[in-house]
């Protein structure tokens, strides 16, 4: 007789600072067969969802240090397809539409009865199962890659064209180019920067976001002392003018 072939179990993060709730979902998605990863900050969140790679995001609004927004904003920059389910206190219909409009997958109002919860779960995995088997085939995505002036981005390769030349990008670079692009006109704070990019708090003093955007004149500018994309706005940060 053939061993029986187990499936591994789907992966969700849950994303709550209050202990007992988020304990209670541990409790109830793991009587479900889920293995299941609790984070109690925006921070924690982030990491968690770089290292893990779950299946499923639980995630509440109101955090300590980054909000639920944020860690949504930050994900989405390179995710555009994990499945995002947001507990809320917020119940109007502008809070929904937000969260809509920034890529949520499902929004639940806290009290929230857990049936329900544990179907949307289900949906949403299920869903989700869907669309990772039709999108075997497919190549490359257009957002893989983004073309400026003379210069190509080849986000899917880690790698950029400029000025005939060709240079490897960090993960770090990657991902402040994505929120350039996902914002490009509008100007960002360094303290967006460092929470939306790489997920630091936004009281966090440092000069790094202003060493990258150097780097980043290098690489596309042809005058890196009178930037055509990466400009400064003063009292406030950067834009990427495109």
């Amino acid at each position: 007789m053939s061993a029986v072939e187990h499936k591994p179990s789907k992966r969700i993060l849950v994303v709550e600072d209050e202990h007992h709730i988020a304990e209670g979902l541990r409790l109830n998605l793991q009587l479900q067969g889920y293995e299941v990863l609790i984070a109690e900050t925006g921070t924690a969140g982030l990491s968690a969802w770089k290292q893990w790679e779950p299946d499923l995001i639980v995630l509440d609004i109101m955090l300590p240090g980054i909000d639920g927004i944020s860690v949504l904003k930050s994900i989405r920059l390179e995710d555009e397809r994990l499945p995002v389910l947001i507990l809320s206190a917020k119940n109007s219909a502008e809070d929904r539409v937000k969260g809509l409009v920034l890529g949520v997958d499902d929004y639940l109002s806290k009290p929230f009865n857990l049936d329900e919860f544990l179907l949307r779960v289900e949906r949403l995995l299920k869903r989700n199962s869907w669309v990772k088997e039709e999108s075997k085939p497919e190549v490359e995505r257009l957002t893989d890659s983004y073309v400026f002036g003379d210069n190509k981005i080849e986000f899917g390769k880690s790698l950029a064209v400029c000025k005939g030349e060709q240079v490897t990008l960090t993960e770090q670079e990657i991902r402040l180019l994505r929120l350039f692009i996902a914002n490009r006109g509008r100007a960002l704070s360094r303290g967006e920067i460092l929470e939306l990019a790489w997920g630091f708090s936004k009281s966090l003093t440092t000069r790094t976001v202003d060493n990258f955007v150097v780097r980043f004149r290098k690489y596309f500018e042809d005058d890196p002392k009178n930037p055509v994309y990466f400009k400064s706005r003063r009292s406030v940060g950067y834009v990427f003018d495109h």
